[in-house]
């Protein structure tokens, strides 16, 4: 149910998961660390039990606690959709996992893969790269009965997520299946709470993915923005989100003021700061500035935009017992070449460094 009426009309101190998958890319490292070191470069590798203690010596050095914590950088597949279409999921794994990255998020589970795949064999398969499948994109809803997605076919959606070994479940849909009122959205609103409460009922988290959109106001009373309405309206223990960080910036530059050129200025970041547990996962996508773009930004790989990383990342796992609490997914959706985007990705994300 909606948290409000319609108006008529897991422990963070000891992860057991991490510290396994940490502990296997040590063993790993002792074969492939010259490789390793080749991709990323000794500022640039990433966090293992064999670089367990990077984040000392590089304080120690002068140079900060690494930004990124360790074992949570993962990738949304579906900016390497090219790759695993034609190579399949197997080459894609074992390049990620040279890369540095230790999550992966499904955009579906094919993806236009190389020769079928069932999903036992893509669990082990990402296992076996020290890859966690720590979520999926699966639509909202649907006009076909038999679509996949939550409304149609929510315990389908959750039995294959069950299968993957999946802690998250979610949908980079908006909440506009019933328009942009407030009612629309209190009523989208429990959509979710019921989607929620399924998934936690699996031992899962629900979780909606914005884009700019969401920032917008809405039409039946434009001071109201309707991401407020959403987090209002969710019930905080059974819908969570995923922040895209690039298309939250995007609907600042296009939604500081309402339709009544009244200013209307937010900032993306104190949402996460001020309910940073509704956040378990971001989506880091860059962009440079660009206002005569519609959208604000031109998406970049990143590290060549004007999104400050180091500030954003650094300010949620500064906060108390937060450090290990969020998972960020590096994504682009349309790369030039997107095995290089993933490299140099990690690359960047791994090199940046708390400032003193």
């Amino acid at each position: 149910m909606s948290r409000t009426p319609r108006t008529t009309g897991t422990s963070k101190a000891h992860d057991p998961e991490l510290t396994h998958r940490l502990t296997r890319r040590g063993m790993l490292g002792v074969a492939a660390g010259t490789t390793a070191a080749a991709i990323l470069g000794a500022a640039a590798a990433p966090a293992t039990a064999a670089t367990a203690g990077t984040e000392a010596t590089a304080s120690a050095a002068g140079r900060g606690r690494p930004v990124l914590p360790p074992g949570r950088l993962g990738i949304q597949l579906y900016s390497l959709r090219d790759k695993v279409s034609t190579l399949g999921f197997a080459p894609v794994f074992a390049e990620l996992e040279k890369y540095g990255y230790d999550e992966v998020e499904f955009a579906g589970y094919t993806q236009g893969s190389a020769g079928p795949i069932t999903l036992a064999q893509l669990k082990r398969l990402a296992r076996n790269h020290g890859l966690n499948p720590i979520g999926s994109h699966v639509g909202y809803y649907s006009s076909d009965p038999n679509a996949y997605t939550f409304a149609q076919n929510l315990t389908k959606v959750l039995d294959d997520a069950q299968a993957l070994g999946l802690k998250h479940i979610g949908t980079a849909a908006g909440p506009f299946r019933y328009g942009s009122t407030v009612d629309a959205w209190k009523r989208a609103a429990e959509d979710f709470n019921t989607y929620g409460a399924a998934a936690r009922a699996r031992g899962m988290k629900f979780y909606q993915h914005n884009h700019s959109e969401e920032f917008s106001f809405a039409t039946d009373n434009p001071k109201v923005r309707l991401y407020d309405v959403l987090l209002a309206e969710t019930d905080p223990d059974l819908v969570f989100l995923e922040m895209d960080i690039f298309w939250a910036y995007s609907g600042q530059f296009r939604f500081s003021k309402r339709p009544d050129g009244t200013p209307a200025p937010f900032e993306p970041l104190d949402y996460v700061l001020k309910q940073p547990h509704r956040y378990p996962l971001f989506h880091v996508k860059d962009g440079e500035s660009d206002p005569a773009n519609q959208y604000g930004y031109r998406m970049t790989d990143v590290g060549d935009g004007d999104i400050d990383y180091q500030r954003f990342i650094s300010a949620v796992t500064r906060l108390r017992g937060e450090r290990l609490a969020h998972h960020w997914q590096a994504e682009h959706d349309n790369p030039t070449e997107s095995f290089t985007f993933a490299r140099r990705s990690s690359k960047h994300l791994h090199s940046l460094r708390e400032k003193c």
